[in-house]
């Protein structure tokens, strides 16, 4: 994966707790802020494919009626690492 520059404009603030937090940490404030980022960017795309998921089931629901109310989910999942585990709920309409 190739590099480039990017800059960035920061109240000064940041600039001076991303300083004091880069000595904390015996690392640079540049190899923070791309952690930071990376981490940010990361997130907001698992929030997005969540999202989209979600979205996706509601319209499918829509379009079948299929679905499992929420105390039998409620059930199932209650079952889990006890001695009578249930199987997953079938949908229904």
């Amino acid at each position: 994966m190739s590099t480039v520059a990017m800059s960035i404009k920061l109240d000064s603030s940041y600039k001076d707790r991303l300083n004091r937090l880069a000595t904390i940490k015996n690392r640079t404030s540049h190899a923070l802020a791309k952690a930071a980022i990376t981490y940010f960017i990361e997130q907001e795309e698992r929030i997005e494919e969540e999202r989209k998921e979600a979205i996706a089931s509601y319209e499918d629901y829509l379009e079948t009626g299929l679905h499992v109310t929420l105390a039998e989910a409620d059930t199932w999942l209650n079952s889990w690492g006890t001695d009578n585990e249930q199987d997953v709920p079938l949908c229904h309409k």
